[in-house]
Protein backbone atom coordinates (compact mmCIF):
# COMPACT_ATOMS: atom_id res chain seq x y z
CA UNK A 1 0.00 0.00 0.00
CA UNK A 2 1.29 3.59 -0.95
CA UNK A 3 2.66 5.92 1.54
CA UNK A 4 0.61 8.97 2.40
CA UNK A 5 2.72 11.08 4.76
CA UNK A 6 6.49 11.05 5.29
CA UNK A 7 8.37 12.31 8.60
CA UNK A 8 11.54 13.84 8.23
CA UNK A 9 14.88 13.93 11.23
CA UNK A 10 18.28 14.74 10.73
CA UNK A 11 21.53 15.64 11.81
CA UNK A 12 21.70 19.62 12.22
CA UNK A 13 25.10 20.65 12.22
CA UNK A 14 25.63 18.41 8.90
CA UNK A 15 25.76 20.79 5.83
CA UNK A 16 25.25 17.35 3.74
CA UNK A 17 22.65 15.95 5.63
CA UNK A 18 20.33 19.14 5.30
CA UNK A 19 20.89 18.86 1.96
CA UNK A 20 19.76 15.83 1.25
CA UNK A 21 16.39 16.59 3.33
CA UNK A 22 15.75 19.93 1.37
CA UNK A 23 16.16 17.36 -1.73
CA UNK A 24 13.94 14.65 -0.02
CA UNK A 25 11.22 17.44 0.13
CA UNK A 26 11.75 18.46 -3.53
CA UNK A 27 11.70 15.47 -5.00
CA UNK A 28 8.48 14.26 -3.08
CA UNK A 29 6.61 16.61 -1.73
CA UNK A 30 4.15 16.34 -4.28
CA UNK A 31 3.55 12.89 -3.77
CA UNK A 32 3.20 12.82 -0.48
CA UNK A 33 2.54 14.88 2.59
CA UNK A 34 5.97 15.67 4.89
CA UNK A 35 6.52 16.91 8.09
CA UNK A 36 10.19 17.83 9.50
CA UNK A 37 10.61 17.56 13.29
CA UNK A 38 11.63 21.15 14.23
CA UNK A 39 14.88 21.06 15.40
CA UNK A 40 15.52 19.99 11.02
CA UNK A 41 13.06 22.38 10.07
CA UNK A 42 14.46 25.55 11.77
CA UNK A 43 17.98 25.87 9.69
CA UNK A 44 16.18 25.08 6.58
CA UNK A 45 13.45 27.35 7.09
CA UNK A 46 11.07 25.35 3.85
CA UNK A 47 7.77 26.76 2.85
CA UNK A 48 4.55 24.41 2.75
CA UNK A 49 6.05 21.74 5.28
CA UNK A 50 4.21 20.80 8.66
CA UNK A 51 6.68 21.05 11.68
CA UNK A 52 5.59 18.25 14.25
CA UNK A 53 7.70 16.81 17.16
CA UNK A 54 8.58 13.42 16.11
CA UNK A 55 6.87 12.09 19.56
CA UNK A 56 4.05 13.31 17.76
CA UNK A 57 4.28 11.91 14.28
CA UNK A 58 2.38 9.09 14.54
CA UNK A 59 -0.62 10.54 15.81
CA UNK A 60 -0.58 13.08 12.96
CA UNK A 61 -0.57 10.30 10.33
CA UNK A 62 2.69 9.76 9.78
CA UNK A 63 3.49 6.18 8.27
CA UNK A 64 7.49 6.15 7.57
CA UNK A 65 10.45 8.12 9.76
CA UNK A 66 12.99 9.05 7.52
CA UNK A 67 16.32 9.63 9.41
CA UNK A 68 19.30 11.48 7.64
CA UNK A 69 22.36 11.42 9.35
CA UNK A 70 24.41 8.17 11.46
CA UNK A 71 23.07 5.66 13.94
CA UNK A 72 23.06 8.35 16.49
CA UNK A 73 20.34 10.38 14.81
CA UNK A 74 18.40 7.26 14.71
CA UNK A 75 18.51 6.38 18.26
CA UNK A 76 18.10 9.82 19.49
CA UNK A 77 14.89 9.59 17.55
CA UNK A 78 13.53 6.03 18.15
CA UNK A 79 13.75 7.01 22.55
CA UNK A 80 11.48 10.00 21.62
CA UNK A 81 8.54 7.32 20.27
CA UNK A 82 6.80 5.24 22.63
CA UNK A 83 5.55 3.15 19.63
CA UNK A 84 8.53 3.55 17.57
CA UNK A 85 7.56 4.10 13.80
CA UNK A 86 9.21 2.54 10.89
CA UNK A 87 12.44 4.02 9.94
CA UNK A 88 14.27 4.28 7.24
CA UNK A 89 17.67 5.60 7.40
CA UNK A 90 19.95 7.72 5.11
CA UNK A 91 24.28 7.06 6.11
CA UNK A 92 25.66 10.91 6.36
CA UNK A 93 27.96 9.33 9.32
CA UNK A 94 30.81 6.47 8.45
CA UNK A 95 29.76 2.39 9.44
CA UNK A 96 26.69 2.92 10.61
CA UNK A 97 25.04 -1.05 11.14
CA UNK A 98 21.39 1.28 11.81
CA UNK A 99 21.62 3.33 8.30
CA UNK A 100 21.84 1.20 5.16
CA UNK A 101 20.97 3.91 2.20
CA UNK A 102 23.96 5.48 0.86
CA UNK A 103 23.03 8.92 -0.17
CA UNK A 104 23.68 8.19 -3.65
CA UNK A 105 20.89 6.03 -3.84
CA UNK A 106 19.06 7.94 -1.06
CA UNK A 107 16.25 9.47 -3.58
CA UNK A 108 16.08 5.86 -5.28
CA UNK A 109 15.35 4.25 -2.49
CA UNK A 110 12.72 6.15 -0.65
CA UNK A 111 10.25 5.99 -4.31
CA UNK A 112 10.61 2.32 -4.27
CA UNK A 113 9.89 2.30 -0.27
CA UNK A 114 6.90 4.80 -0.83
CA UNK A 115 5.06 2.22 -2.79
CA UNK A 116 4.91 -0.31 -0.16
CA UNK A 117 7.58 -1.55 2.49
CA UNK A 118 8.09 -4.63 4.77
CA UNK A 119 10.03 -3.96 8.00
CA UNK A 120 12.09 -6.11 10.73
CA UNK A 121 11.31 -5.65 14.33
CA UNK A 122 14.23 -4.94 16.70
CA UNK A 123 13.70 -5.83 20.73
CA UNK A 124 14.39 -2.62 22.89
CA UNK A 125 15.38 -2.57 26.77
CA UNK A 126 12.88 -1.22 29.17
CA UNK A 127 14.34 0.74 31.91
CA UNK A 128 13.23 1.56 35.51
CA UNK A 129 15.22 3.26 37.30
CA UNK A 130 14.14 3.70 41.02
CA UNK A 131 10.57 2.87 39.98
CA UNK A 132 10.45 5.70 37.43
CA UNK A 133 10.47 4.98 33.50
CA UNK A 134 13.10 6.38 31.47
CA UNK A 135 12.91 5.99 27.78
CA UNK A 136 13.75 2.68 26.15
CA UNK A 137 17.24 1.47 25.02
CA UNK A 138 17.35 0.43 21.28
CA UNK A 139 21.24 -0.80 21.60
CA UNK A 140 22.30 -0.77 24.87
CA UNK A 141 22.13 0.46 28.34
CA UNK A 142 25.93 1.49 29.98
CA UNK A 143 26.58 1.72 34.00
CA UNK A 144 29.99 2.97 33.65
CA UNK A 145 32.55 5.18 36.61
CA UNK A 146 31.56 9.05 36.33
CA UNK A 147 35.07 9.72 37.37
CA UNK A 148 37.87 8.39 35.52
CA UNK A 149 40.67 5.45 36.92
CA UNK A 150 37.66 5.31 39.73
CA UNK A 151 36.13 1.50 39.75
CA UNK A 152 32.69 0.95 40.51
CA UNK A 153 31.25 -2.11 42.48
CA UNK A 154 27.84 -3.29 41.95
CA UNK A 155 25.55 -6.29 41.79
CA UNK A 156 23.84 -7.96 39.32
CA UNK A 157 21.15 -10.21 39.63
CA UNK A 158 18.88 -12.04 36.91
CA UNK A 159 15.29 -13.15 37.89
CA UNK A 160 16.22 -12.75 41.16
CA UNK A 161 19.15 -14.76 41.67
CA UNK A 162 22.58 -13.28 41.94
CA UNK A 163 24.71 -13.40 38.96
CA UNK A 164 27.69 -11.16 39.62
CA UNK A 165 29.05 -9.27 42.22
CA UNK A 166 32.02 -7.40 40.83
CA UNK A 167 34.48 -4.31 40.82
CA UNK A 168 34.86 -3.43 37.11
CA UNK A 169 34.77 -0.05 35.07
CA UNK A 170 31.15 -0.89 34.69
CA UNK A 171 28.67 -2.85 32.41
CA UNK A 172 26.91 -2.75 29.10
CA UNK A 173 23.89 -4.27 28.61
CA UNK A 174 22.91 -4.78 25.20
CA UNK A 175 20.13 -5.54 22.74
CA UNK A 176 20.64 -8.25 20.26
CA UNK A 177 21.16 -5.17 17.79
CA UNK A 178 23.53 -3.15 20.21
CA UNK A 179 25.48 -6.82 20.36
CA UNK A 180 28.00 -4.49 17.32
CA UNK A 181 28.15 -1.50 18.91
CA UNK A 182 29.52 -1.18 22.45
CA UNK A 183 29.38 -4.70 23.95
CA UNK A 184 31.08 -5.83 20.42
CA UNK A 185 34.49 -3.30 21.33
CA UNK A 186 33.92 -4.47 24.71
CA UNK A 187 34.28 -8.02 23.87
CA UNK A 188 31.04 -9.15 23.45
CA UNK A 189 29.58 -11.63 21.32
CA UNK A 190 27.50 -10.67 18.22
CA UNK A 191 23.81 -11.92 18.35
CA UNK A 192 21.72 -12.12 15.51
CA UNK A 193 18.95 -9.85 15.63
CA UNK A 194 16.14 -12.99 14.90
CA UNK A 195 17.73 -14.45 18.69
CA UNK A 196 15.48 -13.75 21.55
CA UNK A 197 18.47 -12.69 24.09
CA UNK A 198 20.03 -9.76 26.02
CA UNK A 199 23.84 -9.69 26.36
CA UNK A 200 25.77 -8.24 29.64
CA UNK A 201 28.93 -7.61 28.94
CA UNK A 202 31.64 -6.28 31.91
CA UNK A 203 33.57 -3.48 31.36
CA UNK A 204 37.34 -4.20 32.30
CA UNK A 205 36.41 -6.49 35.32
CA UNK A 206 39.03 -6.69 38.07
CA UNK A 207 38.56 -10.50 37.83
CA UNK A 208 40.21 -12.97 35.10
CA UNK A 209 36.28 -15.05 35.88
CA UNK A 210 34.24 -12.33 34.67
CA UNK A 211 32.43 -12.97 31.09
CA UNK A 212 29.96 -12.15 29.09
CA UNK A 213 26.45 -13.33 29.51
CA UNK A 214 23.81 -14.10 27.46
CA UNK A 215 20.61 -14.41 28.77
CA UNK A 216 16.74 -14.78 27.73
CA UNK A 217 15.49 -11.58 26.21
CA UNK A 218 12.09 -12.44 29.25
CA UNK A 219 15.03 -11.97 32.32
CA UNK A 220 14.34 -9.19 34.61
CA UNK A 221 17.97 -7.79 35.13
CA UNK A 222 18.75 -5.75 37.99
CA UNK A 223 22.23 -3.81 38.17
CA UNK A 224 22.61 -2.75 41.66
CA UNK A 225 25.38 0.12 42.94
CA UNK A 226 26.88 -1.36 46.49
CA UNK A 227 30.13 0.81 47.78
CA UNK A 228 28.98 4.04 49.08
CA UNK A 229 30.89 7.51 48.11
CA UNK A 230 30.80 6.41 44.53
CA UNK A 231 29.09 7.98 41.79
CA UNK A 232 28.55 5.96 38.12
CA UNK A 233 26.76 7.27 35.17
CA UNK A 234 23.98 5.24 33.20
CA UNK A 235 24.43 6.19 29.44
CA UNK A 236 21.29 5.28 27.29
CA UNK A 237 22.39 4.52 23.91
CA UNK A 238 24.92 7.41 23.94
CA UNK A 239 22.61 9.66 23.92
CA UNK A 240 20.74 9.86 27.41
CA UNK A 241 22.82 10.39 30.93
CA UNK A 242 21.13 9.63 34.20
CA UNK A 243 23.54 9.74 37.57
CA UNK A 244 23.60 6.71 39.95
CA UNK A 245 24.85 6.21 43.41
CA UNK A 246 24.75 4.01 46.02
CA UNK A 247 21.79 1.70 46.47
CA UNK A 248 20.17 3.04 43.45
CA UNK A 249 18.41 0.25 41.62
CA UNK A 250 18.42 -0.14 37.68
CA UNK A 251 15.44 -3.03 36.51
CA UNK A 252 15.82 -4.01 32.78
CA UNK A 253 13.22 -5.71 31.18
CA UNK A 254 12.30 -6.44 27.04
CA UNK A 255 9.98 -3.61 25.63
CA UNK A 256 6.65 -4.05 24.36
CA UNK A 257 7.85 -1.66 21.67
CA UNK A 258 10.03 -3.04 19.30
CA UNK A 259 12.27 -0.96 17.03
CA UNK A 260 11.25 -1.24 13.43
CA UNK A 261 13.59 -0.55 10.67
CA UNK A 262 12.54 -0.41 6.68
CA UNK A 263 14.06 -3.42 4.84
CA UNK A 264 15.57 -2.31 1.97
CA UNK A 265 18.35 -5.17 1.51
CA UNK A 266 18.56 -8.80 0.59
CA UNK A 267 21.63 -9.31 2.56
CA UNK A 268 21.48 -10.64 5.94
CA UNK A 269 22.92 -10.41 8.86
CA UNK A 270 25.89 -11.71 8.39
CA UNK A 271 27.00 -10.18 5.25
CA UNK A 272 26.10 -6.70 6.44
CA UNK A 273 28.62 -7.62 9.42
CA UNK A 274 31.43 -8.30 7.22
CA UNK A 275 30.42 -5.28 5.03
CA UNK A 276 30.61 -3.01 7.77
CA UNK A 277 33.37 -4.17 9.58
CA UNK A 278 35.69 -5.24 6.71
Amino acid sequence: MAIKKIGIVSRCDHTDALEMVSSIVDNFGSKVKVALSPNTALPLKLEGVEVIPVELMREHGVELLISVGGDGTVLRNIARMEDPLPILGINMGTVGFLVEVNPSEAISTIEKVLEGFKYSERSRLAIDLNGESIPAATNEVVLTTARPAKILTFRITIDDQKAEEMRADGVVIATPTGSTAYAMSAGGPLIDPAVNATLIVPLAPFKLSARPWVVPASSIIKVEMIVPEKEAALVVDGQYTHTIQKSDVVTLTMSGMPARFVEISASGFYERVQNKLR
